[in-house]
């Protein structure tokens, strides 16, 4: 069983951050039931980690594992063309679409 693992770069406390983080969880429960974790940064309390992962804009969500590494970038709103950037299985089908 492969477990997926996703790191959300946000800045500060805002209806984008929060809005791209309720997307990635959505998707996840959408296409991985439970084979995946979150982590959540905050490039304004954690500057030094945003750096690190070489994060330019935000909100970017990262697939860390499996590789390769996937980026994608915005608050995810667009759930099948996100699903697809980050190589979410069944993810050519949206789940309202009955699959």
């Amino acid at each position: 069983m492969t477990t997926y693992s996703f790191r959300l770069y946000v800045a500060g406390n805002t209806e984008r951050s929060h809005a791209a983080e309720v997307n990635l969880r959505f998707l996840c429960d959408a296409h991985l039931s439970g084979m995946y974790e979150v982590e959540v940064i905050d490039a304004v309390e954690r500057p030094e980690l945003a750096e690190e992962g070489r994060i330019l804009a935000t909100p970017t969500v990262v697939r860390l594992s499996p590789p390769p590494q996937r980026r994608v970038i915005g608050d995810l709103s667009d759930h099948g063309r996100a699903a697809v950037a980050l190589g979410l299985p069944a993810a050519d089908a949206s789940p309202s679409e009955g699959q």
